[in-house]
């Protein structure tokens, strides 16, 4: 009723012309952004915008709420909008903003806030995550930092509240996560002010900065870990280790939660942005790995085994091929990063603006990570693109896919698509940084393969770590249908993962927990890598002499992350406007 209310009033009112209803969508797009900003300061920090610096999230149940009845207005006001006669890029702003916030609104009923915290993610590992995305480079940005530590304790009893909601209406996570929640929680409260993750801000004060003020905020520092910091940390592990672990869930799969079904059917919708079902995923996926397990056995028998696994216990033998050192494995992801930098102009016409740099993962979230991920930088390049590597229990890590896994997380990956999409001033803010996850993981996926296109993965062992990682994620396809949609166990997806690769067991345990955590998400880096590969083919049909892989690529791109149908529509035209070119 609110929604027809708002549509009837708005039509009323709107601007007849097209010039003016472009001038009412922009407006209402930078209305929108401007407000998202403001009720999430931790994001707006990330960009680079400082206006919020002092706040954390309001995750208050009040809070939500609000949020919810105001993307309903939002979505009324974007609806009224005439897009008759809009120029394209206008209505395709307009179409993605309505899509993105219906499939948000669908989503409310399964109140997916009620379990905030997994071991991937929650509070108590975002809070000191974030430290190093900040931008401390004045003594207000410490100033607002420390403001923010002080408003912990209530960030903590907002979540603790919203968990406590979710255990009366059984939406529960699994209690072998909810475990090593606990776990994190407890290993950053038991440390000592002086060594807390909360003050790794105080080691690298600007040397424009005076001695008094270096002095004063350090001390400001310690006090608010020690006074807010540390004993919210402590409420909150003994919170989940005695009220809320022992309550986890015993199945893995969310088909067991209330609405089970429907929620990961929402899931799946929402990560790859296709109807696909669940089974014809699950299908996909053993037909992908299939495919990757013929190419890795025609690399292992041309050296010299008959079979895979006679090769991967080989691998799994060789000290040469296991991590001797922390810092072996960042320099190797460096030295891959920059042999990759100087061929990028063979395949993009396009290059990004903006650096990336290699760290490692921060020791109190490593057990939990996967081997690498990525976090953006500022599109005003004040600070770079990261890539963050696993660096933990190093001798039990294999380096034969440290190659491939460079390339996704940093270049042509994630680091120039999300870069590239920053840096382009025609698109609106919340498409420069829109993520959509079979577009970002999917594009991430398929530059993997263009290191072999340009002539790299020479060591057969990397070439084999790719085809492996590759084989990851067909088997996600797999095992988180298999978990969510067939009812399998955990031991189920652990002892598949042992039966169809030799992913080192530290992989295995994490991807598994992971797939538990985070229903579906892993379903859109094989699902969208699949899709720009048809996309690709298809223009190479169509276009035969005629196609160029730059401009092919520079059209992915241009657009930034966006739905895979939109991107179907998007190179469909652009293949027709490449005829008509010649």
């Amino acid at each position: 009723m609110l929604i027809l209310m708002a549509l009837t009033l708005a039509a009323a009112t709107a601007p007849s012309t097209v010039e003016a209803r472009v001038k009412q969508l922009n407006a209402l797009l930078n209305e929108q952004w401007e407000y998202n900003l403001k009720v999430s300061p931790e994001f707006a920090s990330i960009l680079g915008d400082k206006r919020y610096n002092d706040q954390l999230t309001d995750s208050s149940q009040k809070a939500i709420d609000t949020q919810i009845e105001s993307d309903k207005k939002f979505l009324a006001r974007f609806s009224a909008i005439d897009p008759a006669g809009l120029p394209e890029q206008d209505a395709l702003n307009r179409s993605l903003m309505i899509r993105q916030l219906q499939i948000g609104l669908e989503g409310v009923k399964f109140k997916d806030w009620e379990m905030p915290v997994t071991q991937f993610g929650g509070l108590h590992i975002n809070a000191p995550q974030i430290i190093s995305l900040l931008s401390f480079e004045t003594v207000k940005d410490y100033d607002d930092y420390i403001s923010r530590l002080h408003k912990l304790p209530v960030a903590f009893d907002q979540a603790t509240a919203l968990m406590r909601e979710g255990l009366a209406d059984h939406l529960m996570p699994p209690r072998i996560l909810l475990d090593q929640v606990g776990d994190q929680s407890a290993a950053i409260a038991s440390k000592k002010p002086e060594e807390s993750p909360f003050l790794e801000p105080a080691k690298k004060f600007p040397a424009t900065f005076s001695d008094a003020d270096k002095t004063r905020l350090r001390a400001a520092m310690l006090k608010a870990i020690t006074d807010d910091v540390q004993p919210a940390y402590a409420k909150f592990t003994a919170f989940v280790k005695k009220d809320y672990a022992p309550h986890g869930r015993n199945e893995p799969g969310v088909w067991s939660l209330p609405d089970g079904d429907a929620r990961y059917a929402y899931a799946v919708k929402n990560s790859t942005t296709t109807d696909l079902t669940p089974d014809q995923i699950h299908q996909t996926g053993l037909a992908e790995v299939a495919r990757d397990r013929a190419a890795m056995l025609e690399i292992a028998q041309r050296l010299g085994f008959k079979d895979l696994k006679a090769f991967e216990a080989a691998i799994a033998a060789d000290p040469k091929q296991h991590a001797q050192s922390r810092q072996q494995i960042v320099d190797l992801y460096k030295k891959y990063v920059d042999e990759m930098w100087v061929k990028l102009p063979a395949l993009f016409g396009r290059l990004p603006k903006a650096k990336v740099e290699v760290l490692p993962i921060e020791d109190f979230r490593e057990k939990g990570a996967a081997g690498a991920d990525y976090s953006m930088g500022t599109s005003d390049g004040k600070r770079p693109g990261h890539i963050n590597v696993n660096t933990g229990d190093f001798a039990k890590r294999l380096l034969t896919d440290i190659e491939t896994t460079a390339y996704h997380e940093g270049i042509p990956g994630h680091h120039l698509q999300i870069s590239i999409a920053q840096e382009l001033p025609e698109l609106p803010p919340f498409r420069q940084h829109g993520f959509y996850v079979a577009y970002v993981e999917g594009w991430a996926l398929y530059s993997e393969r263009l290191g072999r296109e340009i002539g790299f993965y020479q060591d057969p062992y990397s070439l084999y770590g790719h085809y492996t990682d590759d084989l990851l994620r067909a088997i996600r396809l797999v095992v988180d249908t298999g978990f969510h949609s067939k009812h399998w166990t955990r031991q189920q997806v652990v002892d598949y993962f042992h039966n169809n690769s030799g992913i080192d067991e530290p992989t295995v345990q994490s991807e598994t927990d992971r797939y538990m955590a985070w229903p579906a998400q892993a379903l859109g880096y094989k699902v969208g890598q699949l899709k720009i590969l048809a996309l690709r083919e298809r223009a190479q049909k169509e276009l035969g002499k005629r196609f160029d892989i730059k401009s092919f690529h520079d059209e992915v791109l241009s657009g930034g992350a966006i739905p895979l149908d939109v991107l179907d529509a998007r190179l469909a035209a652009w293949t027709q406007a490449q005829k008509g070119n010649q």
